[in-house]
Parts: structure tokens; C-alpha cells; sequence
């Protein structure tokens, strides 16, 4: 009885969770919430397929949403904030009990059953070669005279193959793990020595999105007055010359693997200009882990996406965004289904022909 109503605590806290989500979603597009996004979108911002945002969302056919979807997706829904406290509860019960084993047949070990006297029936002893004394008395006398000799036979050998067997597998295994420690040591290698290449951003027609809009926020942190609109045009370029120039780098209006390191210089964190605090929070908005509000603002929330985003990728959780993580974040950056609601500013209208 203690089982069936753990798994019906388990299944109540996690339909209640899709239920809350699913809340969340359809109020967005009341008319106080503004507009509803399609699942679609709202999969593409999570950086989730679709199909499983819609089980997060539906307690029919269930699948418990990760606690880091369940907050990307209160900031996303601009939902209550005094239910978000709520759904991480109901978000640790429901994986928690995914996570608690079974009863028997379900995952549990078995163990070989044993008799009274607390032998167990896996495999016969030693003991087992002397016949019992319900046989015939002469047949017994054989067999213990049998056993006198098969006995120490029987313990020599056993501990002759236990020998045996253990050197081969104490061989294979300090192999095994030689051969392990190598690859991990090689693998940790790569991970170190990754070599990203930084985006390489010039003067070009057209939105080059979250990179150009995180460059002109660093701009604008350094005190050129720049729109982050995304847009690479002339005062852009003009902008990065000059700062090229102040770096006394090659003034070329290109920025790329000797400009960006420049613009990204010292750590951004909690009271850091709130210009490069927009560009890390856009850049961190893009990259598939969930919303991050670009406020200016490095709140604690804005420093836990950060660590969760370097450890994600080999880098050291400090919460702050240095160098390492401005290379990873400005590479891992997708192609956004549509442009933020804060950032919709009109395209430039195209040259008068003729």
C-alpha cells in the first residue's frame, strides 16, 4: 500500500506540474499576457524539439519537465511569480520519484535463495560431494573415502584457478585502466585545448542577429553610441575602427580574433557595466538553455545561467563571464526564429532605385 501511494504522490505531482505549465502557456495569450507564442517558437527559445515541449505539457502523455525548462518557461510565459516557487517543488517531486527504484521484478537485486541452514543454492560446495547419511551404510564408507582425497584435491585446484584467474584479471584490468586514465587525460586535452574560432563580423547588408547586437552593446560599454539593433552599418564599422586604433590594432573595421578578445577584456559580473551585462544576457538568450531577460542587470539568476551554461561546456562554473566564456558563448549562438520583443526596431528601409 506504501508503494501505490508513492507512485500516485509521484504521478499527482507530476500531471499537477504539466497542468501548471500548460496554465502558463494558454494565459500567455489572454489579454493581459500579451501574445501567446506557438509551441513551436517557444521549443525553438527552450532549445528543445517540439514534440517534447508538448509532453511537458500535457499531462496525458506525460514527461516531466527538467527544472531549468520549468524557470525558462516561467520567464518566457511572463508567468505569476509567486507560482514559480511552486512548480520547482512540484518539478523536484515528480524526478525525484522518476528516479526512486522499484519493487521487485522492477529493477530491485535478486539474490540466490537459500535453504534453513543458510546455504545457498547458486552453485554446490564441497560439502555437497559427501553423500548423507540416509545412504546405504557401505555406499557411504566409498563415498567418505573418496572425499578424503577429492577434497584437498578439489581446495588445491580451486585456489590454484582463483590465482590464475585473478592475476589475468588484475593484468587486464591495471590495462584497462592505463588505457583509461590515457583517454581521459586526452580527453580532458581536448576539452582544454579547443581551439573556437572567434566570429568574424563585418560591414554587410542584412541582421547578423545576436552576435552583431552583443558587438554593439561591448561598443557602447566602451562609450560609442551605437544602436544594438544587429544591423553592421557604416557608424558600426566606424565605431570599431576607432577602437581598433585606440588598441592599436589593424584598423580595418572587421572584428574577429584580434578585436573581440580587446572588446572583451576583464570579467562581467555582478556590478559590471550594464551594457556588457546586455550583451552577455543576449548572448546567453540564444544559445538553447532557456530565456535570459536582458535587463542590464547581473542579477543571480543571469550568474546561474552563466554557470550552468560553462559547465555545460568544459568551462570552470564561475558565474562570471570571462574571456573563455565570451569565445564559447559568441560560437554556440543559433539562428533565432524571430527577433526578441524588445528588440523588434524596423529593418532600414532599401536605397530609393533610380
Amino acid at each position: 500500500m506504501a508503494q501505490e501511494r508513492c507512485d500516485q504522490n509521484q504521478q499527482n505531482a507530476g500531471v499537477r506540474l504539466a497542468r501548471l505549465l500548460r496554465r502558463w502557456w494558454e494565459e500567455a495569450g489572454s489579454p493581459n499576457g500579451g501574445t501567446r507564442p506557438t509551441q513551436q517558437a517557444l521549443a525553438a527559445r527552450l532549445g528543445v524539439d517540439q514534440t517534447t515541449l508538448s509532453r511537458y505539457l500535457n499531462p496525458k502523455h506525460l514527461s516531466t519537465a527538467p527544472l531549468r525548462v520549468v524557470e525558462a518557461l516561467h520567464a518566457q510565459l511572463s508567468a505569476p511569480a509567486a507560482e514559480l516557487e511552486q512548480a520547482r517543488t512540484l518539478c523536484r517531486t515528480a524526478l525525484r520519484e522518476n528516479a526512486r527504484p522499484r519493487g521487485a521484478d522492477n529493477g530491485e537485486e535478486h539474490t540466490a535463495p537459500t535453504d534453513d541452514a543458510g546455504g545457498s543454492d547458486a552453485a554446490p560446495g564441497v560439502d555437497d560431494l559427501v553423500p548423507g547419511t540416509h545412504e546405504a551404510a557401505g555406499r557411504g564408507a566409498v563415498g567418505l573415502r573418496r572425499a578424503r582425497w577429492l577434497r584437498p584435491v578439489l581446495v588445491a585446484a580451486a585456489v590454484v584457478v582463483t590465482f590464475s584467474a585473478g592475476a589475468v584479471f588484475h593484468e587486464r584490468l591495471s590495462g584497462r585502466g592505463t588505457a583509461a586514465t590515457a583517454d581521459g587525460a586526452a580527453a580532458a586535452g581536448s576539452v582544454n585545448k579547443a581551439r573556437y574560432r572567434w566570429p568574424l563580423l563585418y560591414l554587410r547588408e542584412g541582421d547578423q542577429f545576436t552576435r552583431a547586437r552583443a558587438l554593439q552593446y561591448l561598443l557602447n560599454a566602451h562609450g560609442y553610441e551605437v544602436r544594438p539593433d544587429g544591423f553592421f552599418r557604416e557608424d558600426t564599422r566606424d565605431a570599431v575602427m576607432d577602437f581598433q586604433r585606440r588598441e592599436e590594432l589593424p584598423a580595418d573595421g572587421k572584428v574577429g580574433d584580434l578585436t573581440w578578445p580587446a572588446l572583451v577584456k576583464g570579467q562581467v559580473g555582478p556590478g559590471s557595466d550594464a551594457s556588457a551585462v546586455r550583451a552577455a544576457q543576449e548572448l546567453l538568450n540564444n544559445v538553447g538553455q532557456g530565456g535570459t531577460p536582458v535587463t542590464g542587470r547581473f542579477t543571480a539568476a543571469t550568474a546561474a545561467d552563466v554557470s550552468y551554461f560553462q559547465r555545460t561546456h568544459g568551462l570552470p562554473g564561475t558565474g562570471r563571464v570571462d574571456e573563455s566564456t565570451w569565445l564559447v558563448l559568441l560560437v554556440k549562438q543559433r539562428r533565432p526564429v524571430d527577433t526578441p520583443a524588445y528588440q523588434q526596431i524596423p529593418s532600414p528601409p532599401p536605397p530609393a532605385s533610380g
